[in-house]
Order: structure tokens, then C-alpha cells, then sequence
């Protein structure tokens, strides 16, 4: 395992590009999105747990920078999480095939409760972090954060700038310098021998904030972001479980699944921007949490894709625009392959949940 795991690390570019490659040939798998696709579910699903797998691999991999905040997480929540998400794929076709399309809905209800355990587990864990693609990373800018303040150090300071070829040389001499001194000086370097022997217990460790110190420091404005967060990771539970009380066709599930995204995504809106007008701010995002709030937004598309919305509306618009291309050569037959796919895609749930 750790030569794999070493062939994995040294080689990710290639591995990225054979699993890119390998995940878009399923598509063509023949009998995709048939009443019994189980063989090519499992085709996909095995990847995709080879994927998450080795994108575990390289995410761990032992560097300065990751080394400390990676460690804190006994238990490997992002490769959990997307192992559940590809296996759910699978267990949604072996559920229909066998059990129809009603009791389907129970197995879904079961494996995305389970998701939404682990999520908030990590969510704890992570001490009441924004979730990165739902817990599929780890939310850690650890690496941002330094290389923003040593950056900024070489900018403020009238030393020299580490991150060119001069400064690096001028920080080497300076190092060296220094060493010399203290080799020079013993109680120099006892002195600082001690220091570091007191620090260092202390850098190492990180305390996880907590609910209550959450609360008394951000008030209203850490109650609502926790509250979003946790509607956040809810949702999907939500709306199987209404779609399984009350069917697919039905607007219940639709509508109250809209409605709940929507109201975590104004908290969420609310407690990251300027309190009262001004520049004071209760929650400062980081780039991979701004990109994160992107993405969120950009879920909302799925509501074009979900039933009854999709059978009412969606659908007769991909077929009118397949009929006017059809006359067309090549991009009749693409267009008219494409909204098949997309068709097919869109009986899967695990497809287009969005969770």
C-alpha cells in the first residue's frame, strides 16, 4: 500500500488524467441509464471510489504545510463522503431494480441520513467550519494564510523578500550568520534552545473552537451561521424524505427543498457581509470559502432539472431545441445525443440532488 501511495503522489498528473479519461468513457457504456444498468452503475461507482481513494492519497500527502491541521482528523471524512455519494448511485439502481420505485426511497432516505451523520461529525470536528463540496475537502487554508503573511512580512519589513532569488540568497546569508553567532556564543544558544523548547508545545496545538465560544463571541451572527450551515447539510435528508411521503410529482418536496437552500443561502449572505454599513464584518471568508458560496449558487441550476419541474417545463424545452437542430448533420446528431444523456442522467436522483 505505501508503494502505491508513493506511485500515486509521484505521478498525480497522470493519474488525474487516466481517471478524467476513464470516468468519461462510462458515459458510453452501453445500457446506461436502462431499467437494468446495475453493471455500468458499478463500473461507475468502482472508479469513482478509486478516484476519491487516490485524491485521499494526494491530499495527505506529508508536506510543512498540511502536516498539523491534517493530522487532527483521525478519521477520513472527505474519502467517507464521497465514497457514500458514489455508492449511492448504485444502491438507488439495485433499490429500484429490485424493490421498485417506490421503496426505492427508503434505501435513499438511509444513505443520505448516513451522509448528513458524517457531515455534521466533521462539521464538529472541523470546530464549525464553512464544508467545502460537502465535506469532500478539507476546509484548511492554512497554506493561503502563510503564504499571505510572509508575503505581506517582506512587503511591510525592510529585510529582504523571501519569495525572489535575491531575497533567498540574502536570507541565506543572514541565516547563516546568525548560526555562526550563536555556535560563538553558548549562552546565546541556550537561550534560545529554551525558547523554542517553550514554544513549541504551543504551536503545535490548536484549539478547536466550540460552540459555546462561538456563541459568545459572534452572538446572533454565530447562531445564524451555524443554523444555516446545518440547513445546509440537511437539505438533501429533507427532500427524500418528503419525496417519499408525498412522491416525485409532487411540488411539496420541490418547493420545500427550494425554500430551505434559499434560507441558508440569505444567512449565509447575511453573516458575511458589512454589519450596520460598515467595513466590520462577523465572518471573514476565506478564497476556498468564497468559491465555496459560488458553488452553492451555481446548485441552484438543479432545481431546472428536478421533477415535476422537469417533466413540466425543462424537458419539452430540450426536445423543441433538439427537433430544430435535428436537420443539421453533426450537430443534430451531438444535440440530439446530449439531451438524451441529459434525460437519462436527470432519472437518477443521486444525480442531480445535489447533495
Amino acid at each position: 500500500m505505501e508503494a502505491y501511495k508513493r506511485w500515486v503522489r509521484q505521478n498525480k498528473d497522470y493519474v488525474h488524467s487516466l481517471e478524467s479519461l476513464a470516468n468519461g468513457l462510462t458515459w458510453l457504456l452501453p445500457e446506461r441509464f436502462s431499467e437494468s444498468d446495475i453493471g455500468p452503475e458499478a463500473v461507475t461507482t468502482i472508479l469513482g471510489i478509486i478516484t476519491a481513494l487516490n485524491e485521499h492519497i494526494i491530499d495527505t500527502a506529508p508536506t510543512q504545510n498540511n502536516a498539523g491541521s491534517i493530522e487532527q482528523y483521525s478519521f477520513p471524512y472527505p474519502l467517507c463522503l464521497s465514497a457514500l455519494k458514489d455508492l449511492e448511485t448504485l444502491v438507488e439502481v439495485v433499490a429500484q431494480h429490485y424493490y421498485g420505485d417506490d421503496k426505492k426511497w427508503n434505501f435513499l432516505a438511509i444513505t443520505e441520513g448516513s451522509k448528513v451523520l458524517v457531515r455534521l461529525s466533521l462539521f464538529w470536528k472541523s470546530g464549525y467550519k464553512m464544508l467545502l463540496h460537502g465535506g469532500e475537502t478539507y476546509n484548511d487554508d492554512t497554506h493561503s494564510d502563510s503564504f499571505t503573511s510572509q508575503h505581506q512580512a517582506g512587503l511591510n519589513n525592510r529585510g529582504p523578500n523571501p519569495w525572489n532569488l535575491e531575497g533567498r540568497a540574502l536570507s541565506a546569508l543572514n541565516s547563516f550568520g546568525e548560526k555562526a553567532r550563536m555556535v560563538s556564543d553558548p549562552m546565546l544558544l541556550h537561550r534560545v534552545h529554551h525558547q523554542q523548547a517553550i514554544m513549541e508545545p504551543t504551536v503545535s496545538r490548536v484549539e478547536r473552537p466550540t460552540l459555546s465560544t462561538i456563541l459568545s463571541k459572534r452572538g446572533l451572527h454565530g447562531a445564524l451561521f451555524l443554523i444555516g450551515e446545518v440547513l445546509f447539510i440537511s437539505r438533501p435528508l429533507i427532500y427524500v424524505l418528503f419525496i417519499r411521503k408525498y412522491g416525485v410529482r409532487s411540488w411539496r418536496p420541490w418547493s420545500l427543498s427550494l425554500a430551505v437552500d434559499c434560507i441558508a443561502s440569505s444567512i449565509l449572505s447575511l453573516v458575511t457581509t458589512s454589519v450596520a454599513g460598515g467595513d466590520k464584518q462577523k465572518f471573514h471568508l476565506s478564497a476556498q470559502e468564497k468559491d465555496e458560496v459560488k458553488r452553492r449558487k451555481m446548485l441552484f441550476v438543479l432545481y431546472l432539472m428536478r421533477d415535476p419541474f422537469f417533466s413540466k417545463y425543462t424537458r419539452r424545452r430540450l426536445e423543441s431545441t433538439t427537433k430544430v437542430l435535428e436537420p443539421l448533420p453533426i450537430i443534430g446528431f451531438l444535440s440530439a445525443k446530449i439531451v438524451e444523456l441529459i434525460i437519462g442522467a436527470q432519472t437518477r436522483y443521486t444525480y442531480m440532488s445535489g447533495s
